[in-house]
């Protein structure tokens, strides 16, 4: 079976991330990854980006597309909105190898609906190319997770039906929301990066945390939407195979190939055979 991550990270090599991709068994480097995803059958990625919005900081492997990134970037000096941003963000949606945007509504604590997002939605539909959001919980405590409550997403999606968007970590851990707005919106789709953290032995974790699972295959199966539904790791947070095994099991088998490989290659427009 063919595999695509449709949400991973490339951070630079330093002794936070160096240490974040050791603690699960892999090295922080392009070259490991490429090596691991010739073993599981990982046959593409998606970055999701990090760095600034200078088109020379997103040159990546033919290994990997990239989204564009609106975290911290999005605020200059954490003050004002930047001037050009839409022009900035055209420049990277002209680009074959960027297949979308990211935003971290969470993290800048904007509103989705907030008119400084209007031309980006406008820019993504005319390109046909996905806006990925981060839903649910962040990493960081000082984000306000209102602005990432799967509800907020289903304002602006409602509103721009030509716009295709990604509910990243399927909302988690606001499950319930998330699979409505999945289910609501037929310009929604959603990943499951991101739903656990660290190593795991597969067996005794869906023991332990038998009521999470329960939830995550009940509200996956109770919207019956597998043609919306895409692998994604966040590496570097988990061991790839180990995530691969887990999302197995929250996953009916005859929907493996749309759910690792089909379903991305469509949204995201990759063009893969």
């Amino acid at each position: 079976m063919k595999i695509i991550d449709a949400h991973l990270h490339l951070f630079p090599r330093d002794t936070r991330t160096d240490a974040m991709a050791r603690a699960v068994g892999h090295e922080n480097s392009t070259e490991h990854l490429a090596q691991v995803y010739r073993e599981l059958n990982i046959v593409h990625g998606v970055v999701m980006g990090n760095r600034s919005l200078d088109v020379s900081d997103h040159q990546y492997p033919d290994l990997f597309h990239y989204c564009v990134g609106l975290d911290s970037v999005l605020m200059d000096g954490g003050g004002r909105v930047i001037p050009d941003l839409a022009d900035q963000i055209e420049a990277h949606l002209k680009r074959e190898c960027c297949c979308g945007v990211k935003l971290y509504p969470g993290y800048n604590k904007i509103w989705l609906s907030d008119p400084v997002y209007e031309p980006i939605y406008q820019l993504a539909a005319r390109y046909e190319k996905p806006v990925a959001v981060h839903m649910g919980l962040t990493a960081f405590a000082r984000a306000h997770l209102k602005y990432c409550h799967p509800l907020a997403l289903d304002e602006v999606a409602a509103d721009h039906r030509r716009t295709r968007f990604v509910m990243c970590h399927f909302g988690n851990p606001f499950l319930e929301a998330a699979a409505a707005v999945v289910e609501k919106n037929p310009n929604v789709a959603a990943d499951l990066s991101g739903l656990l953290e660290g190593r795991f032995h597969l067996e005794q974790y869906l023991q332990e945390q038998a009521g999470y699972v329960s939830l995550l295959r009940a509200w996956l199966t109770a919207i019956v939407q597998w043609d919306d539904i895409l692998y994604g790791t966040d590496w570097p947070i988990v061991n790839l195979a180990e995530y691969i095994g887990f999302i197995q099991a929250l996953t009916p088998e005859p929907c493996w190939e749309k759910v690792f490989f089909q379903n991305a290659n469509r949204v995201y427009g990759l063009g893969l055979a």
